[in-house]
């Protein structure tokens, strides 16, 4: 189906072309930009609502900054399609998320105007602040601008370069996007403190006494570095006490302001560009504007896949037998389940409650499952406050997420060695999102920690059986428990809870010409290379480890007695993961045997579907059938092969 730009959209090829129309017609290139990105997204997927919030901000930011010399930075990058179709990407825009397609996110590889690669939030005004500093040491006149949410601002990381900002004298902005939403509702008491703001009457008399003010100077005359000075100073008196978070850090605090008036945000940063010194506006938007289903339902709408755009009714693929769950929703089914019948079980989210499926626990159980926001390190710590009281926690983060906390696990919680149970949603490749979300490290980063235990289910009843065993008085541990986006295999898997013996995997299938060791889903894919290889009359073995540490060393001897051509798989990266783990335990024994360590490779892998992102990296089950014929025929010549 093809997609066609309106007609002043189609015009805009780059900024430059943006900066020839009269200010009056940018309310059409909205108009126009908002449309596209509704047509694109329903027929080719990707992130919705966050975008549409951004329209006229991204429209006015390209008109009024000289783009890519001044600087942009669009925290976590959600919001960036309208960015990217301003900056030459408007034809290939339909490619976004898609193998060897655009990214989803900004990427500085990908263009010029993507000052900064992003995909975790909350870093925005740390990177637009160094650009600011290193501009200012080169003398350059290049501005700085950090975009960022009021979700991503809840994160320590945004208050640490706020902090830093306001006594550095940088000519930086930082512009709020207001809309009470990241990904699910926000919460805490920032939330509570952005909303007294935007319905204070003190500060909307402000809002108005600012640009009256403003409007006053000299037409044509810029703003003197002393001017700007007083002129802050002076407003200063105009705000209420409840200004006084951001004016205590020393950055001059502006709005709030309407974000989806074209002509009052374009008129509001061709002033701000004047005043030097660090600032910040504050602009109120509403997440999935011009799309009324996604303004009314904007979780749903934050990424809602394939869609009418008329109907908005969203396509839901359709199967002819009862598919498996997703991962998520059975740690979310089997979280409650597990509370209720121990009522020291709590469960925490950074933010993601609906995406790792806690939010149902919230819902039933509020005081004992909690949405932290956007902190992952809190989440971490907060969780071995918990632990220490007696609490058995269940601290779900996304893999990716967790890389952000890995001080904390290794502080607070494993050095102190407390049984908090970390659930790692999103481990191994998580598809269209990419590299910024591969949840590709976490074998390897953990497994180096003491007193840590890390696993990983085949199956949902191994994931709810891993979950039964964590939280059991005998674990004394910090427990982990990695787990894939999407379906899980098993229909049926509602089983009774049974006790996993801490460190014991399994042999699946006896066999003699090779043997293949797995760990977590991966291992299915080894299940469907087996049968292959059995109508090809090759006799393969298949032990599912379960766990990475500590290792079977029970059945990693039987495996290595038995069997010189051995294959080891995983959905982690090979560079000091779970072969790597097999490979120690063989050296340590004096074994030799050729090995073949089959999982993500030690090289950023883009973005693209599961199933072209497994074949890319070599270890789904077409991958497997291969290696274990190449064993079998001998062609293998060395100890170690990757």
């Amino acid at each position: 189906m093809e997609i066609t730009a309106g007609k002043l959209l189609q015009s805009i090829n780059s900024p430059d072309d943006l900066k020839q129309l009269d200010k009056a017609q940018l309310h059409q290139v909205c108009d126009e930009l908002r449309q596209y990105i509704i047509d694109v997204v329903s027929v080719h997927g990707g992130h919705f609502a966050a975008s549409l919030g951004v329209v006229e901000l991204s429209v006015a930011l390209h008109y009024v900054y000289n783009t890519p010399y001044d600087q942009l930075v669009w925290d976590v990058g959600h919001q960036a399609y309208g960015h990217k179709i301003l900056t030459g990407r408007r034809d290939i825009f339909p490619t976004n998320r898609k193998y060897q397609g655009i990214s989803g996110f900004p990427k500085r590889s990908e263009s010029e105007y993507d000052t900064f690669g992003v995909g975790h939030s909350s870093t925005s005004i740390s990177a637009a602040l160094g650009m600011s500093i290193a501009a200012k040491y080169k003398g350059e006149d290049r501005k700085a601008v950090a975009i960022i949410g009021d979700g991503s601002m809840t994160a320590g990381m945004a208050f640490e370069a706020m902090n830093h900002a306001g006594v550095s004298d940088s000519d930086m902005l930082i512009i709020l996007n207001d809309n009470c939403m990241s990904i699910d509702q926000n919460v805490g008491a920032l939330k509570e403190y952005l909303t007294d703001i935007t319905v204070s009457p003190t500060y909307n008399k402000f809002k108005d006494d600012v640009w009256n003010a403003l409007g006053k100077l000299p037409v044509g005359k810029s703003i003197t570095r002393a001017m700007g000075h007083k002129l802050a100073d002076s407003l200063k008196g105009m705000i209420s006490s409840s200004s006084n978070f951001f004016e205590s850090l020393k950055i001059r605090y502006f709005g709030p302001i309407d974000g989806h008036n074209i002509t009052n945000l374009v008129d509001t940063l061709k002033e701000l560009k004047k005043i030097a010194g660090p600032k910040i506006l504050h602009i109120v938007t509403t997440k999935g504007k011009g799309y009324a289903l996604a303004e009314k339902d904007q979780t749903k709408w934050h990424a809602p896949g394939l869609f009418d755009k008329i109907s908005g009714e969203i396509y839901k693929k359709k199967f002819d037998l009862p598919q498996p769950p997703k991962y998520q929703d059975v740690f979310g089914e089997t979280i409650i389940e597990l509370a209720q019948q121990n009522d020291r079980i709590m469960g925490v989210t950074p933010a993601m409650p609906t995406g790792c499926s806690l939010k149902p626990m919230m819902e039933q159980m509020p005081a004992r499952a909690f949405d932290v926001g956007i902190c992952e390190q809190h989440a971490a710590t907060f969780s071995a406050g918990l632990a220490t009281q007696g609490m058995r926690v269940y601290c779900n983060i996304y893999s990716s997420f967790m890389q952000r906390a890995f001080d904390q696990v290794v502080h607070d919680i494993a050095l102190q060695k407390l049984p908090v149970i970390l659930c790692l949603d999103r481990a191994g490749l998580v598809g269209e999102d990419g590299p910024t979300h591969h949840g590709a490290y976490d074998i390897a980063y953990f497994r180096c920690i003491p007193n840590m235990i890390i696993s990983a289910p085949m199956n949902e009843v191994e994931l709810r059986n891993l979950m039964y065993t964590a939280q059991l008085d005998s674990n004394t541990h910090p427990f982990v428990i990695r787990y894939p986006r999407g379906n899980g295999v098993m229909a049926d898997w509602r089983k009774p809870f049974e006790a996993i013996e801490i460190g014991k995997g399994r042999k699946l299938k006896d066999g003699n010409d090779v043997a293949v060791l797995s760990i977590g889903h991966p291992g299915n894919f080894v299940t469907a290379a087996i049968r292959e290889a059995k109508n090809a009359g090759i006799d393969v073995a298949h032990y599912d480890m379960r766990f990475v540490k500590p290792l079977d060393e029970a059945l990693l001897h039987e495996v290595f007695q038995k069997h010189t051509k051995v294959i080891t798989v995983e959905d982690g990266t090979v560079a000091g993961g779970f072969g790597s783990a097999v490979l120690e335990f063989m050296a340590k024994h004096s074994y030799h045997a050729h090995v073949k360590i089959m999982g993500i490779p030690d090289t950023v892998v883009e973005h693209g579907t599961l199933k072209e992102l497994h074949r890319a990296c070599g270890y789904d089950a077409e991958a497997i059938l291969e290696n274990i014929k190449i064993m079998v025929e001998n062609k293998v010549s060395v100890s170690v092969v990757r």
